[in-house]
């Protein structure tokens, strides 16, 4: 695929995007083994500016490919372990009084990066899993009654293990709809399970690469994916898979208009990577099972609700 990429136009400015993109998938490709469309997916949510959660059994590269990519695109990296005892201040902060200025002072919590690895979301309590509500809509946070702003760019990407797993909670819809796409890593193929046997220590192999991007650049490819023209032939098509799905899926209400804004936003992210500045129904078929599918699969798992999407699109043609 990346092969036949179609240029920007070098005034865009999209062009260099596109090229250190490209040499961020090749080195994630070499250390993630078998697994180019996830990582192409995961960069795809992150130069959207979107949070990502990633379901799967432990030990098939969750937290390996939020390294990886935080490495190469640049940006500091914070991990939150997820546990039934974390309480919201140990994500947030609290205020601490100080004797001797008699003042209180707000001592920031880990929250406060530039990529949140959310571990294991779901092994957290209801009450701790909703201090990220603020944090994933307005990129801040309240304590005490005041306001912090979070960094930019600000991106979680959090973890979960499958529903059935002992001691998780289910993620309550409202947390579901902020997380801007889903993936299922899986096993590897035994070709590539065969080269991982033998590779060397994951770690080592990360911090050997050089980093491509920084975070000031994956700003400026956010605001150059905002250029990428969608047409209104696309629009209604994409509306037609909303309505279609609300209509015929009994999860079909989880499909907020803020699911259908993300899936905009995501078929442009997917064809900046593609090297286009024009939207294309591939680019919205390619997205949607990954950024509406979590919104649909609930306690069922992610993996649920994106089959649900794949069989929706071959219902739903695209208009002349």
């Amino acid at each position: 695929m990346a092969d036949s990429l179609v240029k920007l136009p070098p005034e865009s400015g999209g062009e260099t995007w596109q090229v250190k993109l490209k040499e961020v998938l090749d080195k994630a490709n070499d250390v993630l083994l078998g697994k180019d469309k996830e990582i192409r997916l995961a960069i795809t949510s992150m130069v959207a500016g979107g949070h990502l959660l990633i379901e799967d059994v432990p030990g098939v590269g969750k937290t390996t490919l939020v390294y990886l990519l935080s490495h190469l695109m640049g940006l500091d990296l914070k991990r939150i372990q997820f546990t039934n005892d974390l309480l919201p201040g140990d994500i947030l902060g609290t205020m601490v009084f100080h004797k001797e200025s008699e003042s209180f002072e707000f001592k920031k919590g880990p929250i406060f990066g530039q990529l949140i690895l959310a571990d294991e979301l779901n092994r957290a309590t209801p009450k701790t899993q909703s201090a990220l509500l603020q944090c994933m809509e307005e990129g801040r946070v309240t304590v005490e009654g005041q306001e912090f702003q979070l960094d930019d760019p600000f991106l979680i990407v959090a973890t979960q293990n499958p529903f059935f797993q002992v001691g998780t909670f289910q993620l309550p819809e409202s947390q579901l709809d902020r997380f801007f796409m889903s993936l299922h890593l899986d096993f590897p193929a035994r070709e590539f399970e065969k080269k991982i046997l033998l590779q060397s220590e994951t770690r080592e192999l990360i911090d050997g690469l050089k980093s491509v991007l920084n975070a000031s650049d994956v700003v400026d490819i956010r605001e150059q994916i905002k250029s990428v023209i969608v047409s209104d032939i696309l629009l209604e098509y994409l509306l037609d898979l909303l309505e279609k799905g609300r209509s015929e899926l009994e999860e079909g209400a989880y499909l907020s208009p803020r699911a259908g804004k993300d899936l905009i936003q995501g078929a442009r992210a997917y064809a900046f990577l593609e090297g286009r500045d024009y939207v294309v129904p591939d680019d919205i078929q390619q997205v949607a099972p990954y950024i509406l599918g979590h919104r649909l699969g609930g306690g069922k798992g992610v993996v649920y609700g994106q089959n649900l999407i794949k069989d929706l699109i071959k219902k739903v043609p695209v208009g002349t």
